[in-house]
């Protein structure tokens, strides 16, 4: 519309774009200026429709009629068009020339600042883009420029993000957002696509690609071509993180299309690294290893090279060294070692790349030392990129975007222990099964300052909770409420990123530690990993570290999968015998499938011993109590050993703190817990009440009195907390994960909140024990929110629970503990008269 309305206006004046009279176009002299002002909008017009050509050759034909206090605008405008076709240093040129002639005229100004700092981000030159972007800010808010000073805002948040300040960046797109939904909505997608950037630079790509979706629909709808195929090798770059390469080349190449036909060469070449980063991923996938034998240097490699060429003379040499670094490792791939070993030397050891390219280059450089036979400098390299990447998950202050930074590291963490597995001792299979895993465990957790905005945001999604939750029951879903949901939780969760780390990890476990631990708690430890479908264990036992091959890693995930879902539908409504008796029956089947290819085998290792596991994939929710082997026996499940030796040593601290030297029946004696009971769940009165009994003057809180408040201020610190109440597993928003109190759901988001880790918590409730597994074996959920901020032990299920099945094991378990055992054997004791008990001890045991 404004282009057509521009191209009117022109025809009005006499404007032809065929007639040649020196740039006169057919337009009469007193109208030639006003001619020349709309011909450098309808430019910028063109430009951001993906038409840049036109746009320069429409600003050709403006320039000789330009008038003298235009001349400013006129270099603004064609700098920006260039800019869109990647002519970079002519663009730099361009808004100089612009800067000292635009006098007083803050918009402009501001926009020459803007776009200048958003041109030296493109040449990654993050220093001078932060100098104009501040002073684009500056003029913008001294001027009223509101929408303006939001771009600046914006575009810093660009630099953090380049800079690896993710939360930072987060905090700045929130405010920038805040301003485009008042004035400039059309400014979201924009926004949108580098908050998918910055998910992606914390390996949350599956967020990063469904943002990302929305924001290309968006631009195809405004026909905004540059945007758009930003977007979409953006999406390109989610494909390639999530594993799907089809996806990923597909997207890469409708990216590569539009960039060159709007002419913008520098941002095909970025297009076609991702392209060529898919197709590398893809021979990866395949199989391909180093080969001794020389071949022909392969065709990728060829076209990466004469790529990583094209990146540099367009001033993209971060992206160039990636390029090259792609180079390196498929001429690895291919046998031809001096070929790698001189170009990986040629790219030298530029410490300002970003943080993906940092890794890969670890990666290249641990791979060429294994080819040269020396191991132990692969380690050395494969280790500094580790390092590297705790150092910055280590500024995250958000869960999320703790687990989500696991997938970064993921093919230095998997290298170091395949080759551990092929050429080390037990103990470095140990340690690198531990640099492997649930790193997100090491980060010291944050607790957020008192927010009223969000307090009042959880408050209105309780408040929709029970809403939803009483439609439910009556058969009468919400979905205008279910919908206003999502949207509260997708704003606390993008709150929750912008929160930054304190910087500090706790030590990897070294097996000398884990083991006088164990020894100590009459313990063995088994920590599972799986390779090539085998699924095999490191174990401690005795402070004897060794390896064991199980079975069948599909076989048992199968198992697992099947049994979960058999008791899920065993602890549903009441049952035909007969079907209820196959159902049983099935479970059965697959304890001795589990059994046989996990415990089984482990059984020689563990002896008698009580049993830490720390197990992998789809194994993270089985309920091991209930495995042939394992039936009576204290089991523990922790995330890695590194947390259970950290949770082991809290829970001794607190046991010798409160208790001193008591009998351990005393100090069961002691114990005061929290107990409450949630609504709509028949056995959770009787349960509590039961549990009251047990520990003499006990208060719970039961029917109102059961409000997440006064359940959270009971559970800041608490010695024992008791909550009996319906549990939701939420896989899509699992930080939403939720127990149903009286005045709505208690979320693991509240959980982050507490001021003060509780010291055991116990979760009669359904299924809050069950996970999402993210690369790392990083482990999201209600029960792991819990662990990460540092409450020692957590009793919950991994399944549906039969009412009946509850109430005997929850009050046989406080029995248990209340003679003083520890939590893991209490477990064991009081499941053992319950043959189908989901319940799970995690943590310390």
């Amino acid at each position: 519309m404004a282009s057509r309305l521009l191209r009117a206006g022109l025809a009005d004046l006499g404007w032809h774009e065929g007639v040649s009279d020196q740039g006169k176009n057919g337009v009469p002299g007193e109208h030639r200026p006003l001619a020349a002002r709309l011909l450098m909008a309808l430019a910028y017009m063109e430009a951001e429709q993906g038409r840049a050509e036109l746009g320069l050759r429409l600003l050709d034909h403006a320039e000789p009629s330009v008038a003298a206090e235009d001349v400013g605008n006129f270099h603004l405008q064609r700098g920006t068009v260039l800019i869109r076709m990647g002519r970079w240093a002519a663009a730099i040129a361009e808004l100089a020339a612009a800067e000292p002639l635009l006098g007083t005229d803050q918009r402009r100004l501001a926009a020459v600042y803007l776009n200048r700092g958003v041109l030296y981000l493109s040449l990654a030159d993050v220093r001078r883009a932060r100098s104009d972007l501040r002073r684009a800010e500056e003029v913008a808010l001294g001027a009223g420029l509101e929408q303006v000073a939001a771009k600046a805002t914006h575009n810093l948040g660009c630099c953090d993000l380049v800079s690896g300040d993710i939360p930072l960046a987060l905090h700045r797109f929130e405010n920038a957002a805040a301003v485009y939904t008042r004035g400039a909505p059309g400014n979201m997608p924009v926004l949108e696509t580098d908050r998918a950037r910055a998910l992606l630079a914390v390996g949350l790509a599956r967020d990063a690609a469904g943002a990302l979706d929305s924001a290309i629909t968006a631009f195809r709808r405004q026909r905004l071509d540059q945007h758009c195929a930003e977007a979409e090798l953006s999406r390109a770059q989610a494909a390639i993180a999530v594993g799907d390469l089809p996806a990923a080349r597909r997207w890469s190449n409708a990216a590569i299309r539009r960039f060159h036909a709007s002419g913008n060469e520098a941002w095909a070449a970025l297009a076609e690294l991702t392209r060529l980063r898919a197709s590398h991923a893809a021979t990866v996938r395949l199989g391909a290893v180093p080969q001794r034998r020389t071949k022909p240097v392969p065709t990728i490699a060829i076209e990466g090279q004469r790529l990583a060429e094209r990146l540099r003379r367009n001033g993209l040499h971060a992206d160039a060294v990636l390029a090259e670094l792609i180079v390196v490792r498929v001429l690895l791939a291919a046998g031809r070692m001096a070929d790698a070993a001189s170009r990986l030397s040629a790219i030298g050891s530029g410490r300002h790349l970003p943080l993906e390219t940092l890794l890969f280059r670890q990666l290249a450089r641990a791979e060429l030392a294994v080819s040269d036979g020396l191991h132990g400098a692969a380690f050395a390299q494969l280790l500094a990129g580790l390092a590297l990447l705790h150092t910055r998950r280590g500024r995250l202050g958000s869960f999320d975007l703790q687990t989500g930074a696991a997938a970064l590291g993921a093919a230095l963490a998997d290298k170091g222990l395949r080759l551990a597995l092929e050429r080390g001792t037990a103990r470095q299979v140990f340690s690198w099964l531990e640099r492997s895993r649930a790193q997100a465990f090491r980060v010291r957790p944050v607790s957020p300052p008192d927010d009223p905005e969000e307090a009042a945001v959880l408050a209105e999604l309780r408040q929709l909770g029970m809403i939803i939750r009483k439609a439910e029951l009556n058969g009468t879903p919400d979905p205008a409420s279910v919908a206003r949901r999502n949207d509260l939780q997708r704003t606390v969760r993008q709150r929750s990123w912008q929160a930054s780390g304190l910087g500090e990890t706790i030590a990897e476990a070294s097996v000398r530690d884990v083991g006088a631990a164990l020894s100590e708690s009459g313990q063995s430890y088994a920590g599972i990993l799986v390779r090539d479908g085998r699924i095999l264990a490191v174990t401690i036992s005795r402070e004897r570290v060794r390896i064991a091959e199980l079975g069948d890693f599909a076989a048992a995930t199968e198992a697992a999968r099947m049994m979960t879902a058999d008791l899920d539908a065993l602890a549903g409504r009441r049952l035909p015998e007969r079907l209820a008796a196959v159902i049983r029956e099935s479970i059965r089947h697959q304890t001795r499938v589990l059994a046989e290819n996990v415990v089984s085998p482990l059984l020689p290792m563990l002896k008698d011993d009580g049993a830490v596991i720390v197990p992998a994939g789809a194994l993270a929710s089985v309920p091991w109590t209930m495995l042939p082997g394992l039936r009576g026996r204290p089991v523990t499940i922790a995330p890695s050993a590194s947390s259970w030796l950290s949770s082991w040593r809290s829970a001794s601290s607190w046991r010798s703190a409160s208790c001193g030297e008591k009998p351990d029946e005393e100090r069961g004696a002691t114990l005061q817990p929290l107990l409450a009971a949630g609504p709509d769940l028949s056995y959770a009165l009787p349960e509590v009440a039961e549990i009251a009994k047990i520990y003499p003057g006990s208060n719970p809180l039961v029917n109102q009195d059961a409000t997440v408040e006064k359940t959270l201020r009971a559970l800041d610190g608490a010695e024992l907390a008791h909550l009996a109440a319906h549990g939701h597993h939420d896989r899509d928003n699992v930080l939403f994960s939720r127990l149903d109190l009286a005045d709505g759901p208690l979320m693991a988001y509240d959980i982050q909140r507490l001021s003060r880790a509780p010291k055991q918590v116990v979760l009669s409730a359904c299924d809050v024990g069950r996970t999402v597994v993210r690369p790392g074996d990083e482990i999201l959920g209600f029960t792991a929110a819990l662990l990460h901020i540092g409450t020692p032990t957590v009793i919950s299920s991994v399944t549906r629970v039969a009412d009946d099945a509850a109430v005997g094991v929850m009050t046989a378990y406080h029995r248990e503990l209340r003679k003083g055992v520890r939590p893991a054997q209490a477990l064991a004791t009081a499941s053992e008269a319950e043959p189908f008990c989901p319940f799970v001890c995690f943590g310390a045991g």
